[in-house]
């Protein structure tokens, strides 16, 4: 309605109507003012309503950030639902308590006292020291034969036997080959027995020593350096060039067996793959560049060795991945790093086929729960727990009866937990952790769910991530690799040493059996060389 119209309709002399049309015009116009004035309060209101939204956001994602640093930095990474906070001064105290207690024992015995007696200390009981190491007996016998009293001869009754743990820092010998010469004085021939071979034709180093020098390194992850210095406590003289050299040496010789263990890997048909960065030199800028580390694991609930494979590329681009699968095809469980998405281009009719890992998926909600409590993230990670504790009753069940178990409580688990996803991301907000958590799982949810739908397919990725772990170590110690080539000689010696301990066989033994075999060994052979079960290595010998 028009007011200004509706006053021309009214009996009203000119005067007052055109009063009454004054105040009306100037009503008007404050009202349309108050109206432009409310809508730039209320564009304000929601510029300051967004601002707000999206500082929260920065917040919760900072205090998530914050949450997960402060649990790698100071906290265990146990990602169970309620860990047991074990604290950092926890050996500290331990060691305190130890000692004050055996002052006051000192004290006690010092100063006795008629009138206290001396609590007797509580000690927990003591495992028995290992059946297979080898023990030194030392007899105590009585300075006499006879009774301190009466006389008598003693009569044996029994024995009181206490066993102490001892240990022998590296002892370094010298193994002395004397070759006797003989000649023929018909002849005016002479002849000695042949050298016997070695890993390094004319080399210092035996295979022991060579043995220890790569176990120091790569299994007890010393720098060079360090062993220099032990064997400079023996007073022997080992120069850091010296050991380089010998490393250098043996990786080459190891390379056809690592070779080796990669092709037995590609002949199954699940593989979890991984990356670790390492640093590496620069030649001529004096910095560091960052290399790759990739992982490359075999299936443990399939039958056959447990492998795992190193192989070191001065980038994080699929195409390595690629180069090192060849024309491989099965299951690969890895992250969501999107190096790998172009292997799964394709879907399920890819060479191949992704697999999802639920151990990333839970890690996300966990952040979440340890960052602000939320609720809806510990729902999700009671939800995955059940997942999980149906892996573990199926542990020990083939591969049969775990498709059944899987088949019966696991797919039905994650049609709930889907179906629990997507009602809770309809009510939670864009752009926070809680999105970012359950979209993450979303969107692979089809690489998800296929180890529920067999009996031989992993539900995560921790195996190989287990196996990289020590690697992360060892780069706190020797910081960095020093060429590339360095890089891939590393990942030989971790890739052989790391299978060893996979399949339960000491690395040490092994490598100084190998060492020692290697020389004359034929190519036609090698299988039986690689670190791999006894039983496994004679299926071998029987193809």
């Amino acid at each position: 309605m028009n007011p200004l119209a509706e006053l021309a309709h009214l009996n009203l002399d000119p005067d007052a109507k055109r009063q009454v049309t004054a105040v009306v015009q100037a009503l008007l116009e404050q009202a349309q003012q108050d109206a432009e004035i409310l809508r730039a309060k209320e564009a304000e209101l929601q510029a300051k309503d967004a601002e707000i939204q999206a500082k929260d956001l920065k917040i919760q994602a900072l205090t998530l950030e914050l949450a997960h640093i402060k649990r790698i930095r100071y906290g265990v990474k146990s990602e169970a639902l309620a860990p047991l906070q074990r604290d950092v001064f926890e050996e500290t105290w331990n060691t305190d308590l130890s000692a004050i207690e055996a002052e006051i024992e000192q004290l006690t015995d010092d100063q006795p006292c008629a009138t206290a007696v001396k609590p007797k200390r509580l000690r927990a009981g003591r495992q028995p020291l290992p059946a297979h190491l080898p023990r030194v007996e030392h007899r105590h016998a009585p300075e006499a034969c006879t009774c301190g009293q009466c006389g008598q001869d003693l009569v044996k009754i029994g024995e009181d036997i206490t066993e102490q743990l001892d240990v022998e820092p590296a002892k370094f010998f010298v193994h002395r080959h004397i070759r006797p010469q003989y000649a023929c004085r018909q002849c005016e021939t002479v002849t000695a027995a042949p050298i016997p071979p070695a890993i390094i034709d004319g080399g210092l180093a035996a295979v022991g020593l060579l043995a220890w020098v790569l176990i120091g390194k790569y299994v007890d992850h010393l720098p060079l350096y360090r062993l220099e210095q032990i064997a400079a406590r023996e007073q022997v003289g080992l120069s850091r060039s010296t050991l380089a050299d010998w490393v250098g040496r043996v990786g080459v010789a190891l390379q056809p067996l690592a070779d080796r263990l990669a092709w037995h890997l590609r002949q199954g048909n699940t593989l979890h793959a991984d990356e670790t960065p390492v640093a590496q030199l620069d030649p001529g800028s004096g910095k560091t560049r960052k290399a790759y580390l990739w992982a490359y694991r075999s299936n443990d609930l399939q039958p056959g060795p447990r492998l795992i494979v190193f192989d070191y590329q001065p980038g994080r681009s699929g195409a390595h991945a690629r180069q090192f699968l060849g024309a491989w095809q099965g299951h690969l469980l890895v992250d969501d790093y999107g190096g790998y998405k172009a292997l799964f281009a394709g879907g399920d009719q890819a060479a191949c086929i992704e697999l999802g890992c639920w151990s990333h998926v839970r890690r996300k909600f966990f952040d979440l729960h340890q960052a602000n409590g939320s609720p809806m993230a510990l729902a999700a990670l009671e939800r995955i727990g059940t997942l999980y504790a149906i892996e573990a009753a199926g542990r020990d069940l083939d591969c049969e009866a775990r498709k059944q178990l899987r088949a019966a409580q696991s797919l039905p688990a994650l049609e709930a937990l889907h179906d629990w996803l997507l009602k809770t991301r309809v009510n939670t907000a864009n752009g926070g952790a809680s999105a970012k958590a359950i979209d993450y799982a979303l969107k692979r949810w089809p690489g998800l769910v296929r180890y529920a739908e067999t009996g031989h397919l992993p539900i995560d990725n921790n195996r190989v991530e287990n196996d990289i772990r020590p690697i992360a170590l060892g780069k706190k110690n020797w910081l960095f690799a020093g060429s590339e080539r360095a890089g891939r000689r590393a990942a030989v010696i971790q890739t052989l040493l790391g299978t060893a301990r996979l399949n339960g066989l000491d690395p040490a033994a092994w490598l100084k059996d190998t060492l020692a075999k290697l020389p004359v060994w034929p190519n036609s052979r090698i299988d039986e060389l690689l670190p791999l079960a006894p039983e496994f290595i004679e299926a071998l010998k029987q193809k």
